[in-house]
């Protein structure tokens, strides 16, 4: 029997294409256990100062950068992107979220950059398919520059938000599906954090919205993406999230009732209405 030949080495593949090779060598530092060597880093270094990179098509870029995403540990390769500078090069977006405070239940605020990286890790845990984990990549992306006075409250990071996630869509040539996950995530996850049984007819239509009724497949994946950016918060990491739950009960309930209009609407909401006040709570699901 011929004997099998041996994997390509880094040196090998930064020789055929460097830029690709900093991505691919970053990727595969993720699935490794513990941290990569100095001389390791010192090359992807070398590689990402040297320009390549930049000189590299994006729609090259996005195979290797999606490969390392659906790895079991995302936030060591955008770790090791970030420590050789390649991450400011590909991603300034994600990059500029680091350092920024994010509002937290704890009484110590969180950094949103990490909190990107906990989210995906969430989601690898969970199996998440690629859509979700571009859209926990991308979705905070409004909040970089917000308002230094607010902080760490963003205001309008919606609108700021909606043009970067499109911009890296197209940038990257990433299928619709992901494009189209990452503003629905970007537009409803808060809203999703913030749903509460006390009020019916907001439930019924955020159930409509994020079709519930008619895409069940869609719903499922940004559900999946509200529950890997709750449980990237500190202390949340493997739980349950509770909204989930509670969207669960509601749309149960409405199991029997067809239609988009509003009457259809109208029924929904008396039904969720209904199946919240039955249903025995435990802890503050509000």
């Amino acid at each position: 029997m011929a004997e099998k030949s041996p994997p390509p080495s880094l040196a090998d593949f930064a020789q055929t294409h460097p830029a690709l090779g900093i991505l691919r060598h970053a990727a595969l530092l993720a699935e490794a256990e513990g941290a990569p060597d100095d001389e390791e880093l010192d090359l992807l270094y070398e590689q990402a100062d040297a320009g390549f990179l930049l000189d590299t098509l994006p729609s090259e870029i996005w195979p290797e950068l999606a490969r390392g995403l659906m790895g079991r540990a995302p936030s060591r390769m955008l770790r090791n992107l970030r420590e050789c500078g390649a991450l400011e090069q590909i991603l300034p977006e994600v990059e500029a979220l680091f350092g920024v405070p994010l509002l937290s239940d704890e009484p110590a605020e969180v950094d949103l950059g990490e909190h990107v990286l906990a989210s995906l890790d969430e989601a690898a845990g969970a199996d998440a398919p690629l859509s979700v984990r571009f859209a926990l990549l991308v979705m905070h992306s409004g909040k970089s520059d917000s308002p230094k006075e607010h902080l760490p409250v963003h205001y309008k990071h919606v609108e700021r938000g909606a043009p970067r996630i499109e911009a890296l869509a197209a940038r990257f040539q990433v299928a619709d599906e992901s494009r189209s996950l990452a503003l629905q995530a970007l537009s409803e996850c808060e809203r999703v954090h913030r749903v509460s049984k006390m009020r019916a007819g907001p439930v019924a239509l955020m159930l409509e919205r994020l079709g519930a009724f008619d895409s069940p497949e869609g719903f499922v994946r940004i559900m999946a993406v509200c529950a890997a950016d709750f449980r990237a918060f500190p202390g949340r990491s493997g739980k349950p999230y509770p909204k989930a739950a509670l969207l669960d009960v509601a749309l149960k309930a409405c199991a029997a009732i067809s239609g988009s209009d509003d009457a259809a609407t109208e029924a929904r909401a008396l039904a969720i209405a209904r199946a919240f006040h039955s249903q025995r709570w435990t802890g503050d699901e509000d």
